[in-house]
Parts: structure tokens; sequence; C-alpha cells
């Protein structure tokens, strides 16, 4: 099977994460600080706070931001479900807004028409690796006073007109689960400007105390408190040194995926009602995934019967995502998000991963031709 993503271990991680093994930290310690410093400087962000998951980053965004009952936060409908359990973690609603059929990014004149005095934040997703329209959201959050987070993990190294992504939003958070572009095995990281919310991010992160086992054991005693709530979502050492490794070369890979997304536009240019979605100008995209819609109107053939027939060939394919709205959780917004409903019974996700070679990306785009002329011939099943 090609799988839609996957990670890229070589012995270098494999490295780090033994000398992680051997030293006297295997969590809350130096490699921490580390990795932070370095994902803090290839986003251009002041400050950077790990965590144990992409959740966990979102999460820390809700608390840091302040996020409690009877606030809004408001969301993309098409993304994946923790961009809106966040908010109800803190007790807060997610108000679920359309996407641009184009890209799938958040309809900042839909966010518009959703805002109440009840607003605190927008959350928009870089979705599939292309940042959001974050000057249409500034505007919008600049008039109604709120904050902008973006859910960025998707979108690690992706650009808008040489701002990088971790400078477009108030704040940013990231995942590294396996199939992202870096990986820890799973964690996260939120970076920001602001230092009072990376400080309540760092106390939240550790079960909301003052200190840490590390700056205890350097000095500072054995004294702690706990001003407010906590979840213990550290990251640990092991994982951090495996970070590091991996952020060391993801220029490279950035520059595969990106070689790799051209070689499918290039490869689907001729085969009619397989669309890839567009790439705002002036975005540098990141790539995460490749999504493209598949268009029953011009071949008769559903989705669900193309996912099926390239599983059947070893071809990894995904959706992502099933819109917010048909998730029963959310359901009293059925309906209110069209587009993001529409795109949600046509959009694919195709294998793209640093590791992907021209021959794999050649032999899923003849699959999907030869699937779509045999079932042309034949009728769907």
């Amino acid at each position: 099977m090609i799988p839609y993503g996957r990670q890229a271990i070589d012995e270098s991680d494999i490295e780090a994460v033994i000398e992680a093994l051997r030293s006297d930290w295997l969590t809350t310690g130096p490699r921490v600080n580390e990795f932070e410093d370095a994902m803090a400087s290839f986003t251009e962000a002041s400050h950077a706070v790990a965590v144990n998951s992409g959740t966990a980053a979102l999460h820390c965004a809700m608390h840091a931001i302040g996020i409690e009952p009877g606030d809004e936060v408001i969301v993309p409908a098409m993304t994946f479900v923790a961009t809106a359990n966040c908010v109800c973690y803190q007790g807060g609603t997610p108000v679920i807004a359309d996407v641009c059929s184009e890209t799938l990014l958040i309809d900042p004149e839909d966010v518009r028409k959703r805002i109440t005095p009840r607003t605190k934040a927008v959350i928009a997703v870089d979705y599939a690796g292309q940042p959001a329209d974050w000057d249409a959201l500034r505007s919008i959050a600049k008039e109604h006073g709120l904050v902008l987070v973006a859910d960025g993990c998707h979108a690690l190294g992706a650009t808008d007109r040489d701002r990088s992504v971790g400078r477009l939003a108030d704040m940013t958070t990231f995942s590294f689960h396996p199939v992202k572009h870096i990986t820890t095995c799973e964690g996260g990281m939120i970076v920001t400007e602001k230092s009072d919310w990376a400080d309540s991010m760092r106390r939240f992160r550790n079960h909301g105390m003052t200190t840490d086992g590390r700056q205890r054991e350097e000095g500072r005693g054995w004294q702690y408190d706990v001003p407010g709530p906590g979840y213990n979502y550290r990251l640990s050492d092991i994982q951090c040194a495996l970070g590091s490794s991996q952020l060391a070369r993801l220029p490279g890979w950035l520059a595969h995926r990106r070689a790799a997304a051209s070689k499918y536009a290039e490869s689907l240019e001729d085969v009619s009602g397989i669309n890839m979605l567009e790439t705002r100008p002036d975005v540098q995209h990141a790539w995460h995934l490749l999504v493209v819609s598949v268009e029953n109107s011009v071949h008769g053939m559903s989705r669900d019967t193309m996912f099926h027939e390239l599983r059947k060939l070893g071809i990894g394919a995904n959706v992502h995502y099933t819109p917010l709205t048909n998730l029963t959780r959310f359901s009293s917004f059925k309906g209110q998000c069209p587009v993001a409903e529409m795109m949600g019974e046509k959009i694919l996700t195709l294998p793209l991963h640093q590791r992907i070679t021209e021959d794999q990306i050649e032999y899923v785009v003849d699959s999907i031709r030869n699937v779509l002329l045999t079932k042309s011939v034949h009728g769907e099943d």
C-alpha cells in the first residue's frame, strides 16, 4: 500500500533518540528547550511551547486566551474535529463557518456573518498546507476585537508573501503526528509573540505548576504553586530529540513535497473531472495533503467508488475530512455550511509525503485513469 502520508526516520534520528536515552533527562529536560528554540527560529516567532499533541496545543491556546463558558469561537467546517473540540474543553461554544470551494480554507465573509457579542476568537485552519486569508481575517478581527488562532498543523514551512506560518495569526499551533511534515511520534507546539500567553501555556502543560522538575533541580528549590488549572501535556526529551533532528531536514522535505505536488498537477491536467484545489496567490504551499475533487457530474463516478477502487490497487487514498456539520456532535449546524457539505462528498486525498517517488505518483495517476475508463465502460458498481 502506498500510504497517503508517512514518517521518514533515518540514522541521525535514531542516534539523537539514543543519545537522549543515555542522558540524565528523559522528560522536562534540556532537549525540550532546544526543540522549542529551534521551532521558534524556524517559524520566526518569539516564543514556542512544546506539548504532547496537536490537540493539546489547541487546548493550551484556548486556555491562554481565556475561553470560558459563554464564549464563542468560530471554526471552519472542513477540519479535523480537534479544532472544534478544543473550544468545548474550555466550556466554550464552537461556531462553525463555511469554507471556500476552491481552497477549502475558511471563508472570511462567512466568518463575519457568524460574529455575535459572545464571539471571542477565530480559529482558521491552514488546510492541506496553505495559509488561510489571514489579511482578511485580521481586518475582521480588528473590527470586532477578536483573537486569531491558526491551526497550522498542516502548514509547517508555508509562507504568505514571505511571512512565515507562525507569524500570520496571534497564535499558531502545530502537530508532529507521523503523517505530518516532521514527527515526534506524537507531539505539538504553539508559537506566539506574547510572553504572557507562552508562560500561561507552560504552566497549563504541567498541571498548572509554576515550576517544572528541571527548574527545581537547577536551584530554584522544591517549592511550587498552582495558581490555575492544568494538565499533563508535557513532551519528553526523547521526543524532542527526535523533533530537533527531523526539523533540521525539513527544508529538503518541503522541496520534495512541492516537487511531488507539481508532478501531480502536471500528470492530472488531462484527467477530466479530477481537480486539484487552487493555491492562493503569493502563497508558498507546504503540501501536507494532496486533495482532489472527484466530479461525479463529469464522469458519473462517485468519490466513494474511486476511494475503494484505488484501495484495491494498493493506493492508500483517504478523505480529509468529513465536515464538522455532518458529525453527530455538531449536527445543529447541518445545512448551514453548504460548500463544505458539498465538497465533503467530492474530496479525496492522494498519497503525498517526503518519501514518495515519481514512479509512485505516475502509478497513482495511471490508476485513476484506468478506474475512470473501466467504470465509464462498464458502469459504476
